[in-house]
């Protein structure tokens, strides 16, 4: 089964529109990946200032490509850009990623 990999980011209340531009600004990029399955980013509505970067991948390998292939290249040069060829500051001030293994799934019934 797919694999889950949830990256939780402490965003000060001033960053979230920051964050939420960039990755509204990131147009698709993880969505053609080879192995991708899913992606959303979820905003705390109350007790945290956490926001959940939610992604599913067909399996291990398919996540690692991605990390090492677009993802570090994006990283490296800075989503937006910044002034003068500067790396924007990051919106989120820690990032800790979670990794799961779906062993139960189930949606909507259809009639």
């Amino acid at each position: 089964m797919s694999i889950v990999k949830i990256n939780a980011l402490t965003v000060p209340a001033e960053q979230r529109e920051v964050l939420e531009k960039r990755f509204s600004s990131r147009a698709g990029s993880v969505e053609s990946s080879d192995g991708f399955e899913w992606f959303e980013l979820l905003r705390p509505v109350e007790g945290t200032d956490q926001y959940l970067v939610y992604t599913r991948w067909r399996d291990e390998e398919s996540f690692k490509a991605w990390m090492e292939g677009p993802m570090k290249e994006a990283h490296q040069r800075g989503a937006g850009g910044g002034e003068g060829g500067e790396r924007p500051k990051p919106a989120a001030s820690g990032s800790t990623v979670w990794s799961f293994e779906v062993v139960q799934q189930a949606g909507p019934k259809t009639a």
